[in-house]
Order: C-alpha cells, then sequence, then structure tokens
C-alpha cells in the first residue's frame, strides 16, 4: 500500500475538428514523493523504463516495440530546459505525452497505459480521456523520445515524443488493436488517496 503524490497527465491529441491541441488533466494529491528515485536520476535506468513500460502495453494490444530515438529525446529535453516548468504542451510536430509528479517513470506511462480502461473499442474515435493510451499504443508509430526534469515541489516532469503521430481521426480502428489474450497487464498496487478529510480506496 502506498500513498499517490501530485499528479498531472496531458496528452496531446490530434482531431480535424480541434484548432488548438486538447488537454486532458488529472489531479490527485498526497504526500511529497523523495526525487531521488533512480528510475529518475539514472539515465540508462529511466530510458529502460520507458521503453519497458511502453513495450509492454504495446505488446498487449497488438504494435510492435517502439525504439529509442535520440531526436524526439533531445526535442524534449530542450522543450523542458526552455520553459520554468509550465505544463503545457510543446506545439511541435510530434505525438507528445505529458506527465508530472509520478514518483517514477513506469509509474507515468502505467498511467497513460491504464486509460485503456475507459476506452470504447466498440465505437473507437477521438477522446479526451484516453489519448494517453491510444497514443501510447498507435500501430504506426516507431520511435519515442524522452526527457525529464525536476520541478520543485511538483515533482518530475515527464514529456515523451511519439513518431509517427498518433491520434490521427480515422484511422483508430487500424491503429488501436484490442487488448490481446486477457493479459494481466501491469500490476497496478492498492493504493490509498488522502485528500482532506476523504480517504478513497483505489485499485481493488
Amino acid at each position: 500500500m502506498k500513498l499517490l503524490h501530485f499528479y498531472l497527465t496531458v496528452c496531446h491529441l490530434s482531431h480535424p475538428a480541434l484548432s488548438q491541441p486538447q488537454q486532458v488533466v488529472t489531479v490527485t494529491v498526497a504526500a511529497p514523493i523523495p526525487s531521488d528515485e533512480p528510475e529518475w536520476r539514472d539515465t540508462d535506468r529511466f530510458t529502460s523504463a520507458v521503453l519497458n513500460s511502453t513495450n509492454t502495453y504495446r505488446s498487449q494490444h497488438g504494435a510492435a516495440d517502439v525504439a529509442w530515438n535520440g531526436t524526439l529525446a533531445s526535442f524534449a529535453d530542450d522543450y523542458l530546459d526552455g520553459g520554468d516548468c509550465v505544463f503545457e504542451h510543446s506545439g511541435g510536430p510530434y505525438g507528445e505525452n505529458l506527465a508530472m509528479g509520478y514518483p517514477n517513470a513506469t509509474a507515468s506511462v502505467e498511467a497513460w497505459g491504464d486509460e485503456r480502461d475507459e476506452y470504447d473499442f466498440a465505437r473507437q474515435g477521438f477522446d479526451e480521456a484516453t489519448g494517453h493510451f491510444t497514443q501510447l499504443v498507435w500501430g504506426n508509430t516507431t520511435d519515442v523520445g524522452c526527457a525529464r526534469r525536476l520541478c520543485g515541489g511538483s515533482g518530475w516532469y515527464l514529456a515523451c515524443e511519439y513518431w509517427p503521430r498518433g491520434n490521427v481521426e480515422g484511422q483508430y480502428e487500424g491503429s488501436v488493436g484490442r487488448r490481446e489474450g486477457g493479459a494481466a497487464g501491469l500490476v497496478r498496487p492498492r493504493v490509498v488517496v488522502i485528500v482532506g478529510l476523504v480517504v478513497c480506496v483505489l485499485g481493488l
């Protein structure tokens, strides 16, 4: 059992009817998380954590593994270094998922991937609540590159760039596969979230 930190996630969605990228924000408040988690501090562990968790979800939905792309990682790094921990999209040419405040890189990717529980596979298409997931497992995406930055009390800010970008309207049915074989997926621990005097038990 563990306490959740303050979480923020944002996905970059492509939709012909929208003039600007849409933001999806999820907030959970709890005790601060230490900033020295090895998955954040060590570059090799960071890269491995992102790839392993990303490709776990992709394999469960019939998508090929993505490879680490240094150009995408450099773009994400430049974007985070050029800002002041402002939580908004870069507006760049790639697919993009953002997260802030998660205890490690794996947990950040899990939060994106677990949006699949809300995705309607019977009526595939644009959905603000599941855009992280659909980009994560988008069949045509072959490359990912990510960067991270410590943003004080808000925790670690993660930016991942994807190419080719996903969430393209009219291509969901051929790009977002159903979960194969009833795989158990990544194990989510029992989590207690404390907000004020209200205690909620999640992940049961």
